[in-house]
């Protein structure tokens, strides 16, 4: 156990948080971005796992990282496309449809795995590319925090940026007014002239990209191949830490590195004589409980604000009746 609390207290474990953080802020901010216009788009595991097949595939069959990346984005682009008009244009339920490409998603992954290198399982006998790590200068040489945040892969640094580039998307361009007008209120949005599939579609495309940036980072950076069903329930979790975040560009940062911070812990925790499959489920256990927590609290301030507003109309009436 000392063994343990020394671990979480090292240099690596710092380094490890960050790493592990890369594939959880990308979908997050995804969802959080789609949440701000009103929708939710739960469809992150499939478009991470589109985005990891087709990144280590292309980057083994034409040996350049730059194609890599774009296969990468546009099946996750293609993907969320996919939704966008399911939703949008055939009135699907976005979570019906969602799930029913999160199921696509891994079915043809599989099939299309099977179909290149004869596996069902990964592509282990692929020789595909990594994403390359980045040495900070002077930032390298800083003791502990030079460790920890200095020599990540480029992907990890670019996650950072990202949630940056969230705030700027939001609350600095014109498209991101839009998109909290037609989150908050769609119908005055359109009165306003604002076309609201249009703002949606483009969310989903956003998020889209987000995604199969973290999918990219988990087969080219995190590893060096792609398993089936290699996600693992990152797009959910990513769901939950966007909800815990409250959508806002800190909140979704941090809910990351929470997230990050609890699988970590479990990565670790692997060492002691404690059954896989219990490890394996702490990090869903917690966010099953940040999730009923944050409810909890999200429905006491609701009725707080109900009985605020019920008695602030009673006040009047009251003064008048002793009148």
């Amino acid at each position: 156990m000392n063994n343990l609390w020394d671990s979480i207290f090292s240099v690596e474990f710092g380094y490890a948080i960050f790493r592990v953080m890369t594939p959880l802020l990308f979908p997050t901010i995804g969802v959080a971005i789609t949440a701000m216009a009103g929708s939710q788009n739960i469809a992150m595991e499939g478009i991470m796992l589109v985005a990891a097949f087709f990144g280590v595939i292309v980057s083994a069959f034409t040996g350049s990282l730059w194609l890599a990346l774009l296969a990468g984005i546009g099946a996750g682009l293609a993907l969320s496309a996919i939704l966008g008009y399911f939703h949008l244009k055939l009135k699907a339920d976005i979570f019906l449809a969602a799930i029913a490409l999160n199921m696509f998603a891994s079915g043809i992954t599989i099939f299309l795995l099977f179909l290149f290198t004869g596996d069902k399982g990964s592509t282990s006998s692929l020789k595909s590319l990594v994403f390359p790590e980045i040495q900070i200068p002077l930032l390298k040489s800083i003791p502990v925090l030079g460790p920890i945040l200095s020599g990540h892969n480029i992907l990890t640094y670019f996650a950072f940026l990202s949630a940056f580039l969230f705030y700027i998307i939001i609350f600095k361009t014109p498209l991101g007014l839009r998109i909290r007008a037609v989150g908050q209120n769609p119908h005055a949005a359109e009165s306003v002239g604002i076309n609201v599939a249009k703002i949606k579609m483009y969310t989903l495309l956003i998020s889209g990209f987000f995604g199969a940036m973290g999918g990219l980072y988990l087969s080219m950076g995190y590893v060096s191949w792609f398993s089936r069903d290699m996600t693992s329930g990152r797009g959910f979790i990513a769901v939950a830490a966007a909800t815990l975040g409250g959508h806002l560009p800190l909140g979704t940062f941090l809910a990351s590195i929470f997230f990050a911070f609890v699988s970590t812990v479990a990565i670790y925790i692997a060492s002691l004589n404690i059954p896989s499959e219990l490890i394996q489920i702490i990090p869903y256990l917690i966010t099953i409980i940040a999730l009923a927590v944050f409810s909890i609290r999200a429905r006491n301030k609701k009725k707080e604000k109900k009985d605020s507003k019920k008695d602030s109309k009673e006040l009047p009436e009251k003064i008048t009746g002793e009148g």
